[in-house]
Parts: C-alpha cells; structure tokens; sequence
C-alpha cells in the first residue's frame, strides 16, 4: 500500500505513525514547522528534512549515515514493524523524499497520504495543534540499500556507457538552460543524455493525488522514457527526484535509484 487516501487515514488515525514531511523551496517565504505548529492532522509529529540531512556535506539534502538514521526514528518513537504514514503541505515532493529515506534504510511500511495536507484540509477532515507525547521505541535496525543511490562518478561514467536512463525532475525551463537554477554557483542546462520530466506532470492539479497508472506510464511514454530500463531520477537537490521515484515504482513495482547530490553538485560551475 503505497498510496494511502484521505479517507483511510481518517480511519486509522490510531493505528499508524504519522510523519508531517513538510518543507518548501527558500523563495516560498514559508516556514514549514510554524504551520505544523499552528495546525497538522491528529497524532503526526514534525519532521524537518533540513535538520535530518547529512550536516557534514557541503550540498543540500543528502542521505544521513545509517547509525545517525537509526537513533533518529528511536527518538521519534519508530520501530521497525511500524506502518508509518507521510504527508506534507506542498506538491507531494518532501513526503516523496522521506518516503524514499525510509525504503532506502530498510522500513518495510511506508506510505503517503495521497493529496496530502491540501486534500486533507479541503475535505474538512480533522486537525489539531496539540502535539503527544512521543513513546520510547526499542532499537532500531536500518538495513540500508547502497544500490539505490548514485554518485558523480557514476553519473560521469553513464554519460560514456548509457548503463542507465537519467531522467531530471527539474522544470523543463531549467533543463533546458532558458532559467537560471535558483542556487548560486550553478550553470545552466542538463546532464548531457539526461532525460526530462517535470515531477509536477505526475501530480493532478486538482486534487494533488498521483495520477493514475496508465496516465504515468503515458507520461513516462510522451518524455520517451523506457522504464523497463534501468531508470536513475534526479533534480535540484534530491527532493523532487522522488517524486518521479514514486511514480516509477507505482508502474514498473522497482525500486526507485536517486542521483543524490542532482544538479547542486553535478552543475556546480
């Protein structure tokens, strides 16, 4: 159960842990945790894909340690045979990222709230500022799967061979080179042989849900990208990437591979 609806969780409140993944791009002047505070769905807690980054990197958003991993869900209470629920108050992206987080260190039940936050508050269902307790979990065993992500080195190596598929999330726009990326430092343009879908033809505008099966799989189609091949998504920074990821796994049933570092690294002038 990749995808959970509104309705079902509205249902299992109690019975799963819920993650609110919230987090938005710098120039949305949006402060992610103040809005958890100010309202989030009953028994969530606030998790803040900055703060659990690896710190020690000099590129955003890329995967902590293992052992760093493990002891962070031991705080938030997880253990290894809970179902955790993720959701966040944008386009699906954040939620997206932690989903993959999770999957890549081994938890097993993972979804996300199909509409997220917005689906959630337009149908009126239940929100609260309170927030619980956290419950002492056990230890927590990562079991981290190395495969699943890709270095530069790699990245440069597929230029020459083709072993891969690359496919970028990033807007056409700036895969294209016609926008400027919103990172200093960084040139315009792709990866050469890279592909592009812009994460956002994934998401239905209206209701914030993933689209249907055939209309990803179309989408893939229309971007002409075979996924029976071996597939690699990235984007500006890893977040976006996901998304992409997500939509892969719910056509083909394969783990999604991310080009961690994306663009922030690889276009660094």
């Amino acid at each position: 159960m990749t995808l959970v609806s509104t309705e079902w969780l509205n249902n299992n409140l109690s019975k799963v842990k819920i993650f609110d993944a919230s987090w938005h791009l710098p120039n949305l002047n949006r402060n992610a945790k103040k809005e958890y505070l100010e309202k989030h769905i009953p028994n969530s807690v606030f998790w803040d894909l900055d703060e659990h980054s690896d710190k020690n990197s000099s590129y955003p958003h890329m995967m902590p340690d293992s052992k760093y991993w493990a002891k962070m869900l031991q705080k938030f209470g997880i253990s290894n045979h809970d179902h955790i629920i993720v959701y966040d108050h944008s386009y699906l992206y954040s939620a997206c990222r932690l989903w993959f987080a999770l999957k890549y260190f081994g938890h097993e039940k993972v979804s996300i709230l199909n509409g997220g936050f917005q689906k959630w508050l337009k149908e009126k269902k239940p929100i609260t500022q309170r927030i619980d307790e956290i419950g002492k979990a056990g230890i927590y065993k990562t079991s981290e799967n190395n495969d699943w992500i890709k270095n530069k080195e790699q990245i440069d190596e597929n230029i020459k061979n083709n072993s891969f598929i690359l496919v970028d999330a990033r807007s056409r726009e700036r895969f294209e080179g016609k926008a400027a990326e919103p990172r200093p430092g960084l040139k315009k343009g792709c990866i050469p042989g890279s592909k592009n879908i812009p994460f956002q033809n994934c998401i239905d505008v209206e209701s914030n849900t993933f689209k249907t099966k055939s209309e990803l799989i179309n989408i893939f189609k229309e971007n002409n990208v075979d996924y029976y091949k071996p597939t690699v998504f990235m984007c500006g920074s890893g977040v976006t990437a996901c998304v992409l990821g997500l939509a892969y796994f719910l056509i083909s049933d394969k783990n999604a591979v991310i080009y961690d570092g994306s663009f922030a690294e690889w276009g660094k002038k």
